[in-house]
């Protein structure tokens, strides 16, 4: 999901159905007024991102067995019918990824989904062809903070990054797992040293059912976030969470606890059945997450969790 002026850019994350495999535009009610189709059946898409000029870019690198060859990014440039695939490939071995940033220049970066707290930033080599594989390079690494924060998967859920979104202003960052928003000052449009330099500041997002989406609102001051519908009981009604963002510089380190969390509001529901049709509801969990005493238990759910779709 990307906050817009007039509304919302959203996807589905390994919709089956074909009428879901969309790039779905909203307007501030969340009611869908376009729809872009995909030329080609996309993998796992997993982010989104909008650059200056408004080209929409759709982050396919979704990868739960880490076995693709090669991820890819739709690029729906501004007035376009169908975005443009760009296939790309690492230059290591295979990731699971669910971020996308865009940089000063408008290139995209990938950042990894990990497991452990550290995750790793990836961009392609060279320019971006539509006919051709582009290999990527590693930019380093990112560490985030251990919290603990309460959320579905417990610890495992704290050391994921699940999504990712560029303040409007172009001077923040941020990162989410299953369980807080990391926000990174960038001073300078340097975005990969202000991640694998900075000090981020910590939003908790308690107890969100499967957050795997956060943007920044228009106006820079609040961070939007949505969960993911998989496994949640069907009619659920999808909701949209604010957060208030952070707009500088902490002087000292972030607390990693999450005691009194500011508690998120609902700006609005999101859309129905996206793409699909009238009197159904694209549902998302509300309910508390559950935590996990059993590192065997929480290693079953998180198995059950990474094998989905």
């Amino acid at each position: 999901m990307v906050a817009t002026d007039d509304g919302y850019v959203v996807i589905n994350d390994g919709a089956d159905d074909e009428a879901r495999r969309r790039i779905f535009f909203l307007d501030q009610r969340c009611d869908v007024v376009r729809t872009v189709s995909f030329p080609s059946r996309p993998r796992d898409t997993e982010d989104l991102a909008i650059g200056r000029d408004g080209t929409v870019w759709v982050a396919d690198i979704g990868d739960n067995d880490r076995s693709r060859p090669t991820v890819g990014v739709w690029r729906l440039t501004p007035g376009a019918k169908q975005p443009v695939l760009h296939r790309m490939t690492y230059p290591d071995r295979p990731h699971d990824a669910e971020a996308l940033l865009l940089d000063a220049s408008g290139r995209p970066l990938i950042v990894t989904k990990g497991g452990s707290g550290t995750v790793f930033l990836y961009a392609p080599a060279t320019a971006l062809r539509p006919d051709a594989t582009t290999p990527l390079t590693a930019l380093g690494q990112v560490t985030v903070p251990s919290t603990t924060t309460s959320n579905p998967f417990s610890f495992l859920g704290r050391g994921v990054i699940t999504g990712a979104a560029s303040a409007p202003e172009g001077r923040r960052v941020v990162l989410r797992s299953y369980a807080d928003a990391f926000e990174y000052d960038v001073p300078d449009g340097d975005v990969v040293r202000a991640l694998t330099t900075g000090t981020p500041r910590i939003t908790p997002l308690p107890d969100e059912p499967q957050g795997e989406s956060i943007t920044y609102s228009p106006d820079g001051r609040s961070l939007l976030t949505v969960s993911e519908s998989a496994g949640q009981p069907a009619g659920t009604r999808s909701t949209i969470l604010r957060y208030p963002a952070t707009a500088s510089a902490a002087t000292a380190a972030p607390s990693t606890e999450s005691v009194d969390p500011v508690s998120p509001t609902a700006v609005r529901p999101a859309a129905g059945e996206i793409g699909g049709g009238a009197g159904r509801t694209w549902p998302l969990a509300v309910g508390a997450g559950t935590l996990l005493i059993l590192l065997g238990l929480a290693g079953v759910l998180w198995w059950r969790h990474t094998a989905r779709r």
